[in-house]
């Protein structure tokens, strides 16, 4: 059996998977439906003789309340899951199992991150496609190449987040510890961007690109962040390996 197809069977077979797909599909149903349906809710929730008036959704909105929700919950669980299956060190087992049978980290760290994020993006697709028909059937369609270019950049997003797992994974001990220390470091990085006004250049920037092209965006703002996140995501997993190599078990 090879490392590919090990690292596949423990994201399908812990239903990992399921709960990446489960939850961006959720998120991409419901975003629509709260947009369109958020003003008659709080109306109803209002007090008597007081009035509330909410502009008319737009498909942009629609497709804003899946990217906000996608971008908190759906990366915590890709976060959730990309530790679990690159902090194998943390257990002992497994990391002899694993080191013994395979000559260098490189494999293994290569084999838990590539299957991680075809996960991770699988999920993006479908949660993505689920947003595109509840706007269109609910708010109207909307603009293609906005929804294409926003999607690829958000999957290249995600492909840094779970690099950067498997930097801080080699770094520490621990699934929980790997988790915690890559959120930090990502909602760090976005408080920066949006205090630095420099969103574009970051990889955070790429999370929300997606609601901002279907606003009337331009893609070619986030082109250098694209580059950034590219090269990041290299240094990211070169690290990793090295560090992985030097570790003691």
């Amino acid at each position: 059996m090879t490392l590919w197809r090990l690292e596949w069977l423990r994201l399908v077979r812990t239903r990992r998977l399921l709960a990446l797909l489960a939850v961006y599909a959720f998120f991409g149903l419901t975003g629509p439906l709260t947009a369109r349906y958020i003003g008659e809710i709080l109306r109803a929730a209002g007090t008597e003789g007081v009035r509330v008036e909410f502009p008319e959704p737009t498909p942009a909105d629609g497709i804003a309340q899946f990217v906000g929700n996608a971008s908190q919950i759906g990366l915590l669980v890709v976060v959730l899951v990309a530790a679990s299956a690159l902090a194998f060190d943390s257990r002992r087992e497994m990391a002899v199992f694993l080191r013994t049978r395979v000559a260098g980290v490189r494999r293994i760290v290569f084999a838990a991150y590539g299957t991680t994020v075809a996960g991770a993006v699988a999920a993006l697709l479908l949660g993505s496609a689920c947003a595109w028909y509840e706007t269109a059937v609910l708010l109207g369609s909307p603009p293609t190449g906005a929804m294409l270019v926003g999607t690829a950049y958000g999957a290249v997003f995600l492909a840094f987040a779970v690099a950067l797992v498997a930097l801080v994974a080699a770094l520490v001990r621990g699934v929980p510890a790997a988790a915690g220390v890559t959120l930090v470091l990502l909602l760090f990085t976005g408080v920066l961007g949006s205090v630095a006004r420099v969103d574009t250049w970051l990889p955070t920037g790429l999370l929300g690109a997606l609601g901002d092209l279907t606003a009337g965006g331009s893609a070619g703002d986030y082109l250098p962040g694209l580059a950034v996140t590219l090269l990041l995501t290299v240094l990211a997993l070169a690290a990793a390996v090295t560090l992985g190599d030097r570790r003691e078990i």
